[in-house]
């Protein structure tokens, strides 16, 4: 049921704000199972196997928001970076990962908020 929850609020938090589910579940996998950074962030990349983002997706493309072009090109590019960066941070330790994923974190909402 936890698991459940956590995906419901990823899966919310993605659709209402654009950004990636990871950025929401990583942490609440690591808080609510106690993953180590390692197995949260693959456990979070697994729950994109399935198009489990289209009903999100389908709202924004019926009401002329998705950038089609964009999208397959982006999609491109990040299969092949999802591969490399996977396979870079199997060489990071678990605690350097984790404070990585935060740093980014912090910098992004430090740039989204202070930019007009």
């Amino acid at each position: 049921m936890l698991g459940i929850l956590v995906g419901l609020i990823g899966g919310t938090l993605s659709g209402l704000t654009g950004l990636g589910g990871g950025f929401i579940m990583v942490p609440l996998l690591v808080f609510f199972f106690g993953m180590t950074q390692h197995a949260a962030q693959g456990t979070s990349l697994a729950v994109l196997l399935p198009p489990l983002g289209l009903m999100a997706f389908l709202q924004y493309f019926k009401n002329g928001h998705v950038d089609v072009h964009v999208a397959v090109l982006v999609a491109v590019g990040f299969f092949f970076g999802g591969w490399v960066g996977g396979w870079t941070a199997q060489l990071i330790s678990g605690p350097m990962l984790r404070k990585g994923f935060a740093v980014v974190m912090a910098l992004i909402a430090i740039d989204m908020f202070f930019r007009k």
